[in-house]
This record gives structure tokens, sequence and C-alpha cells, in this order.
């Protein structure tokens, strides 16, 4: 894969008022994202970046003025990594998200970050500092040669062994299932492997709109073949009930598990 294209540039303030219903301020250390995810949903955002590349083949590191008065985010949940990944590999060059933490050190701002790395590691000893922090990991397969096929973020095993370091160290920590792909995606095998070593597992089905709609599907058509009427039943017909019978079929399983929370599928997709 070509080096993807870096540039450096100045913003005004990392933090922005947020419409998540998880999360006061999103904060986005960078703009465009490496891990390259074929079913990247953030891919909208290059409409308002300016940038004529593919999504997945850029990234402009920020740099922000100094955080004035963090202690005026206290008990806000603040919410890092909403369209991009804050722990890509360039962040171990460029460090935007190591001292965006190091400036809200101390201002008692409730943390919830999500990422595919284990570079986040490298930061536990400031994470663990923040109140109620809450570090999330996306893993939507077991199977390596299809995390592959999907994205060029570290290895499945990799962000478990990460999971468990920070489950350990007393950080509550998520397993988020996303996206699940119909058919492909093991769900119970999942929350099997991870269920010791998190406090939340979220679940979030494969959304297919945009550009990317036609990227899947092609996929499917070429590597499994079998699945093809399922996804034409889902995205092209707009069935629901696919997700309706897997969403009762694994509350259900989940609820065997002592001291796991489970956050259900929330949405369906439609035509």
């Amino acid at each position: 894969m070509a080096s993807p294209m870096i540039r450096e540039i100045e913003v005004k303030s990392v933090l922005t008022k947020s419409n998540l219903p998880v999360s006061d301020y999103s904060v986005n250390t960078y703009v465009g994202c490496t891990h390259a995810c074929r079913y990247c949903y953030a891919s909208f955002m290059k409409r308002f970046t300016g940038h004529p590349e593919p999504w997945g083949t850029f990234l402009d590191v920020k740099h922000w003025p100094k955080i004035r008065r963090p202690e005026r985010y206290a008990g806000k949940e603040l919410f890092i990594g909403s369209v991009t990944d804050p722990y890509l590999p360039q962040e171990e060059v460029f460090g935007r998200t190591r001292a965006l933490l190091e400036q809200l050190a101390g201002s008692g701002v409730k943390l919830s970050i999500a990422t595919k790395s284990d570079l986040v590691l490298r930061d536990l000893d400031l994470i663990k500092t923040f109140p109620d922090a809450r570090v999330s990991w996306s893993v939507n397969t077991l199977d390596e040669g299809f995390k592959n096929d999907m994205d060029n973020a570290v290895s499945i095993e990799r962000r478990l062994a990460a999971m468990k370091a920070f489950h350990d160290a007393g950080v509550r920590t998520t397993c988020f299932v996303s996206p699940i792909f119909p058919g492909i995606t093991d769900v119970k095998s999942i929350i099997d492997r991870v269920k010791g070593q998190c406090n939340l597992i979220w679940l979030e089905n494969l959304n297919l709109r945009g550009s990317y709609k036609a990227v899947i599907l092609d996929y499917i058509r070429e590597r499994y073949l079998q699945f093809l009427p399922l996804y034409q039943e889902i995205y092209h017909k707009g069935n629901r009930s696919y997700w309706e019978l897997l969403d009762r079929e694994l509350k259900s399983y989940a609820a065997r598990i002592r001291d796991l929370r489970f956050r259900g599928l929330q949405s369906t997709d439609r035509k």
C-alpha cells in the first residue's frame, strides 16, 4: 500500500460540541484515517475536508492552541475518536493524542476513547488518572484473514491483548462489535472471547450507504457468494427481520453472563 499523504494543519480548537447522545464534546486529533476500512461510514467527511484523495489515503495532523482552563470541562463527557482513530500508526510520530491527554490531565473530564489499535497502551498511565475513563476497541471478527480484507489496523489479537491490559488496570473497557457482517461476524464467539476482559459489549449492524455500498457488495459477491442473497434482501429490499432476530438471540445469549453489560443493535439498515 502506498504511503498516505500527510500534512500538518493549525486549528482553532480540537474540542467540538457533540450531537452524540454519549458525549458532550467530540475530539478528533487527526483528519482522515489511515486504517482505510472498506466499510467506513466516516468517508462522507471528505465532502467537508477539501481532499481530492480517496478516504483512507490522507491524514491531516491537527495542531491547536493549548486548552485554556481545562477544569471547566470537569464532569463533561468527552469522546475521542468519533471520526478518526486517535491511535493511528502516525500518532507514534506526532503524539497529538498524547498531547491532548496531557493538557486535560487533572481536569476532571470523563474520557471515552474509541480505537482499533494497541498503541493506546502507551497512554495507559495517563488514561487511568481520568475519572470513569472508558476505552473501546472495534472487533467484528476473530478471523485475521477477514480483518485484513477489511482494514489496515493492528491484528485482532493485539486489540484484545490491549483490552485485557486496560481491564486488568481497572479501566472500563468496551468491545464494540461493529460492524456486524450478516453471516460472517460470529458475535457469540466474540462474546465468549472477551467476556472476562470487558465491562460492556456494544453491537452495531453493518450499514451500507454511499460509495462503499457497492464496494462491500462486490466483496461479498467475490468472497462470500453464498451470502449474497441475504445481503440483497437486507440492503436492496430493506428487510430488517435478520437484525431483529439476531438482536433477540444475542440479548438472550449475553444475559447468561454475569457482570457483563450488553447493548444490542440500536439501528437497522434501510434501502
